[in-house]
């Protein structure tokens, strides 16, 4: 089953709390995972970030809204706990409890008018959490900077995009020194082979380069010619780069050789480039916090 949404959590949490004893936090997150039969590839599902489970997420702010509604409340660390307006609630048998829902709570109201953007504040009730949304955003823009990425590197001359490939291999950590690898790609031209440079800064190994600035889908053939070159100097690793892309066939054939062979299509090359600072520049960084429970743990 699919991770619900954060609203979808909000009536089956309240009625777990509807014993009116305190429940640790845990233990109500592991009820709610057995009562919609989450697999453990569901629990284990991470937001983008990769930073917090897709379910933990939502459990958090489903508690979070319930909590500004003042239908929950934290007595202590970890623990959760109905309140009499929650209770209430309850007795009522409402059908569902959404954001619409909790918004007859002034409190809650309140809290919405100062979170905007967020899924209760924009008007629209999407089902993410705001860390879901913020990511969202983030991928959108992500998508449409690689997009013009790959435009731009195709209306690039050969030699820049010689020079690109060298700057990213050695920020990857390839390559030794740019001088070296500098040196190394666009030396070569034989058989297929656009340039060898060092695995590590220490040149234990080498690898065989071929980069191109393709439109059409680069096929099998094209790559086979490309693995072949390496049987002269009895080399087992390569990257193909182009900016285009690879077809099938192609990746299939070097799936099952002996060589490892890595291909890189412009999608990737311009993922790479993002991920390295290659090529691109900041516009803005949001540094997203937490509350430090810990901090306010005067046990410790």
């Amino acid at each position: 089953m699919a991770v619900p949404d954060y609203q979808s959590l909000m009536l089956p949490l309240l009625k777990i709390l509807g014993d009116g004893k305190d429940h640790k936090r845990g233990d109500v997150t592991e009820q709610l995972a057995e009562q919609f039969k989450l697999s453990d590839e569901d629990r284990h599902e991470l937001l983008p970030s990769g930073k917090q489970s897709r379910f933990d997420n939502r459990v958090g702010w489903c508690r979070t809204y319930l909590g500004k509604a003042l239908l929950l409340e934290k007595p202590s660390q970890g623990i959760l706990r109905i309140t009499e307006r929650g209770a209430t609630v309850l007795k009522a048998k409402p059908e569902k409890i959404d954001a619409h829902f909790l918004r007859q709570f002034e409190e809650f109201k309140e809290f919405t008018s100062v979170s905007k953007p967020g899924p209760t504040g924009n008007g629209e009730d999407e089902g993410e959490t705001p860390e879901e949304l913020l990511e969202t955003s983030y991928q959108k823009l992500r998508e449409a900077l690689v997009h013009e990425l790959v435009a731009k590197i195709k209306t690039c001359s050969p030699h820049f995009f010689e020079r690109l490939v060298v700057e990213l291999l050695v920020k990857m950590g390839y390559g030794g020194s740019r001088k070296d690898a500098g040196q190394a790609v666009g030396q070569s031209g034989d058989g297929g082979i656009d340039g060898i440079i060092k695995e590590d800064k220490l040149g234990l190994d080498a690898v065989y380069i071929q980069a191109k600035r393709w439109e059409a889908t680069v096929g099998r053939p094209a790559v086979q010619t490309f693995s072949g070159s390496l049987d002269g100097p009895r080399a087992r690793k390569g990257v193909f780069i182009t900016t285009s892309n690879f077809s099938a066939e192609a990746r299939d054939y070097v799936a099952h050789i002996d060589k490892k062979i890595v291909l890189v299509d412009g999608e990737q090359l311009a993922n790479l480039m993002i991920d390295h600072g290659l090529g691109v520049a900041d516009v803005a960084s949001y540094s997203v916090k937490k509350l430090d429970l810990d901090y306010f743990d005067e046990e410790v």
